[in-house]
């Protein structure tokens, strides 16, 4: 988990040292090349092609949509808002999961879980404050990233049932370099990323399959009780680099609002460990 959290962060900081000069769309698309170079490289060198099909595209398409989605929102709020609140409000992705599970995925609403999305929202309006001063594009694109990774988070769900992890990653950084390209070139204004910010663009390509990597790989050792908790403590880590290195200030209410939104999901996370042990 010490993995990811320094992943994540690293990708919020390298995303805003870049948006000067490329676009969002112009990140993804950088982000997602380095994917590509470096999941064809370890697939080629490791002989596992054999793993990577083509029977759901389709869904693998409507899984990169989201995320692609998603992700462009993500990187849009980190150049507004302090670090600390973008993070806070991408917190309540899986509370939406909560919301958008029934309808997706068939699975039943719980009593806890309807309490606990009640109360991670309850922890948005803290952190947002909705209010004619406060709300902006910036707060708008943070909370609605968390939708799009609820969303991304539903369809792996799906996809890991009858695909493995080599597979997700290829087609993730596959299709969304051609989305990252087209999107891009739209506007046929299309940046190169010059020597100073290349850097950059490598760690978010890094950073981003890296946090991914580590993530699922904590959750395959510790149960999501445990890795989940641990994974709030990027809150406090960005508000301290936000705070060194942009001079960003953070009022209290953030991190309230952050700790009644990881409350929510702790609630959610053990009752859905208290019902797995009590089918065994």
């Amino acid at each position: 988990m010490l993995g990811a959290i320094a992943s994540f962060s690293a990708m919020a900081i390298a995303g805003r040292e870049v948006s000067s000069e490329l676009d969002t769309f112009e990140i993804m698309a950088y982000r997602s090349l380095v994917g590509v170079l470096i999941v064809t490289a370890v697939v080629t060198l490791t002989g596992r092609w054999s793993e990577v099909t083509t029977t759901r595209v389709g869904f693998h398409l409507m899984r990169n949509l989201a995320h692609f989605t998603g992700q462009n929102l993500w990187f849009f709020a980190v150049t507004l808002i302090p670090l600390a609140q973008v993070f806070a409000l991408e917190f309540t992705s899986p509370l939406w999961v909560i919301v958008l599970a029934p309808l997706l995925m068939g699975e039943r609403l719980t009593r806890v879980r309807l309490v606990s999305a009640i109360i991670g929202f309850i922890g948005i309006l803290i952190v947002a404050r909705p209010s004619p001063e406060s709300l902006n594009a910036g707060v708008l694109a943070a909370a609605s990233c968390a939708i799009f990774f609820a969303l991304t988070a539903l369809f792996t769900k799906r996809l890991t049932r009858h695909e493995g992890i080599v597979s997700i990653l290829f087609w993730l950084t596959s299709m969304q370099l051609v989305m990252g390209l087209v999107m891009a070139g739209w506007d046929q204004d299309m940046v190169l990323p010059g020597p100073e910010i290349l850097p950059w663009i490598i760690l978010i390509g890094l950073a981003g399959l890296t946090a991914h990597f580590c993530l699922t790989t904590a959750l395959s050792l510790a149960p999501a009780t445990v890795v989940v908790p641990i994974d709030f403590a990027r809150l406090p880590l960005i508000a301290v680099l936000g705070m060194l290195i942009y001079d960003e200030q953070t009022d209290i209410w953030v991190f309230f609002g952050a700790a009644v939104i990881c409350i929510a999901n702790y609630l959610n996370l053990r009752s859905s460990a208290q019902g797995n042990r009590s089918k065994k």
